[in-house]
């Protein structure tokens, strides 16, 4: 899943856990950005936001090197704060309430109501938070399949393991040139962030792109270096702007592994590794922040636009980045099997519980009915069914 449950650590800590990031250009209003942060996989509807923990979005600019698939990184950055108080409630009322606070760039700081719809608006900024139905789709069956026989194990009409769940969402609308000032950008790296609060800050989680956790780093069979080596919450640890060399060899190694496994699906090689065994894509994608192009229109099917255009040697045409309703798991298991250009691979799941929409807050109303979550972790760890490794 894009990034649920991406670790052992993070099972025992639901609310730090981060489900998904996106950036996209609103497609409402042109000249902003859109930024969420969706955690606590499997949220009740009445879930709220742990007040010992901050929740982060990071922004810096990037540009695309000259001669190479890879992203140069500006020192500068902006980046969003959130923090929760202690839940309480309003007069006559049983329902609890919850205020946030988002700190901006500028320090400045505007507080907010859990669940309000709404939104809360200052200094150019559109704020919403609270449960949401969760945006994100995926046959794990096939996934979990694909790595225990080796074989692509997709199928049509597959089941979506997060059908009905929720999620707690942080959405905001930035006004791009309100907040970050005119000629800023127009590429930006964005990665989402949930750290400890008070005190000396630790983190607890990140992620950018998605599905490089729970797909491309989570099996350890291939990995020849790491295979007794639960290496993701290490990789949950590090700053994705500035990778630490302290664990680098280990990361390269499973990313070279697992991504010539994902090259051998299909039978054929289109990406072949260099004399020292290394992966063609393991760089671009140790450099793991989502890249919006904030220029561009709005578009529902461009992540991974912008890098792809960068390993065919091309000018992007999109605005890249991740909309709710983008289908990445194919758009990835495409690139990672079939390559830059090669023919769509489909999952056989096309689409969420219900589509986010194009309005602010763009995520649908919670599920007042989901899953048990124990039902869902259940079917994270359940055996390979016989029909997918048939």
């Amino acid at each position: 899943m894009a990034d649920h449950f991406s670790g052992p650590r993070i099972l025992f800590d639901p609310a730090s856990d981060i489900a998904d990031v996106f950036a996209f250009p609103s497609p409402e209003r042109p000249g902003h950005l859109v930024l969420v942060l969706d955690v606590f996989p499997a949220a009740a509807p009445t879930a709220l936001f742990s007040d010992a923990i901050r929740y982060r979005l990071r922004i810096r600019p990037v540009t695309r090197a000259a001669d190479a698939a890879a992203f140069t990184v500006d020192e500068t950055e902006y980046a969003f704060d959130f923090t929760f108080g202690t839940p309480g409630r309003v007069p006559d009322s049983e329902e609890p309430t919850q205020i946030g606070t988002c700190t901006a760039p500028n320090g400045d700081q505007v507080l907010f109501q859990v669940g309000d719809e709404t939104h809360t608006g200052a200094d150019g900024l559109r704020i919403f938070a609270g449960p949401r139905l969760d945006p994100f789709f995926i046959n794990l069956a096939g996934v979990l399949a694909a790595d225990a026989t080796e074989q692509l194990a997709f199928h049509p009409g597959a089941v979506n393991v997060l059908e009905g769940m929720n999620v707690l969402s942080i959405v905001v609308e930035v006004d791009i040139e309100t907040v970050f000032g005119p000629g800023w950008g127009p590429l930006l790296g964005i990665v989402g962030e949930t750290v400890t609060s008070g005190g000396r800050p630790v983190r607890l989680e990140r992620m950018g792109r998605p599905e490089i956790k729970n797909v491309i780093l989570a099996s350890r069979k291939f990995d020849p270096v790491n295979s007794d080596l639960e290496i993701r919450d290490l990789y949950n640890e590090e700053d994705a702007f500035a990778l630490r060399p302290d664990y680098a060899g280990a990361y390269r190694a499973r990313f070279d592994a697992n991504l010539a496994f994902f090259d051998r699906l299909d039978d054929a090689t289109v990406w072949p590794l260099d004399d020292r065994g290394a992966h063609p894509l393991t760089d671009l994608l140790l450099a793991d922040f989502l890249v919006v192009d904030t220029s561009k229109p709005f578009s529902e099917e461009s992540c991974w636009e912008i890098e792809t255009a960068m390993l065919a040697g091309r000018e992007h045409r999109t605005c890249g980045g991740r909309a709710p309703n983008d289908d990445i798991v194919d758009t990835l298991y495409t690139l990672l099997v079939h390559g830059v250009d090669g023919a769509r691979i489909s999952d056989g799941v096309d689409r969420a519980t219900l589509p986010a929409t194009h309005r602010f807050p763009y995520l649908a109303e919670p599920n007042l009915n989901p899953p048990d979550l124990m039902t869902v972790l259940a079917a994270l760890t359940a055996p390979v069914p016989e029909e997918e490794t048939a």
